[in-house]
């Protein structure tokens, strides 16, 4: 949905919607698997975690390596966005990715022992991206060359993006207040995290992008996860 769209700045909507149901997919791995092999939470969180990255084919994950890679540069801003561009994984992207795999493991085993988890799964993906959304609504491209996340950005697609976080606070009645601090907390973060891109980038790249997609879907998930007990 939005393929069509005349700007691909003006599918912003979608991004809440595609991230719920990539939730659900990966859910549905991780609650069948347990359905065959009882009680064997740490595989399928393992397998929640291999379906991410088949389904998005690692482009968030990459761009989080990326861009943890380009903070090696210090303040030299066009180093950064040569080092973001260059295909070749550093020591610190190989630590970041390392350690955002293992939080997102240990978040959805976590989920997979409570009821209903795959719904908290479901808004965490969904929260994520209309974050993200946001943040390339309102965000210059950093690099005045363009790149491929460079018609994502900077439309300044105020009602889109407005309609993205009704639609995505209206799947909040799964869990209405962890739900209602999701939202705060991803819109918390994309803020703080514009301002930091901004001043030290100039604006967003995909590579940006693709970082705080992670970042906000393991905050969030942590999060829902220390709310929502049962």
């Amino acid at each position: 949905p939005g393929r069509d769209a005349r700007l691909l700045a003006e599918a912003l909507p979608y991004f809440p919607v595609a991230g719920a149901l990539l939730g659900a997919l990966v859910s549905l791995g991780g609650w069948g698997l347990l359905a065959v092999a009882p009680g064997w939470t740490a595989g399928a969180a393992a397998l929640m975690l291999l379906l991410e990255m088949l389904l998005t084919g690692g482009l968030h994950t990459d761009g989080l390596g990326d861009a943890a890679d380009a903070l090696g540069a210090g303040r030299d801003r066009q180093r950064a966005l040569s080092i973001m561009k260059d295909s070749r994984q550093g020591s610190f992207g190989v630590i970041a990715i390392g350690l955002v795999l293992l939080l997102k493991w240990v978040a959805y085993a976590r989920l997979l022992e409570m009821a209903g988890g795959w719904k908290l799964v479901c808004l965490a993906f969904a929260v994520s991206r209309q974050a993200m959304a946001h943040l390339a609504a309102f965000q210059p491209y950093a690099r005045a060359e363009g790149g491929t996340g460079q018609p994502f950005v900077g439309g300044r697609q105020v009602l889109p993006v407005v309609a993205g976080w009704l639609m995505t606070a209206g799947g909040c009645f799964v869990a209405v207040w962890p739900g209602a601090a999701a939202l705060l907390l991803a819109a918390g973060l994309a803020w703080v995290f514009g301002r930091w891109c901004r001043a030290r980038y100039g604006g967003v790249t995909g590579d940006l992008l693709g970082a705080y997609t992670e970042i906000s879907l393991v905050a969030v998930l942590f999060l829902l996860v220390t709310l929502v007990q049962n």
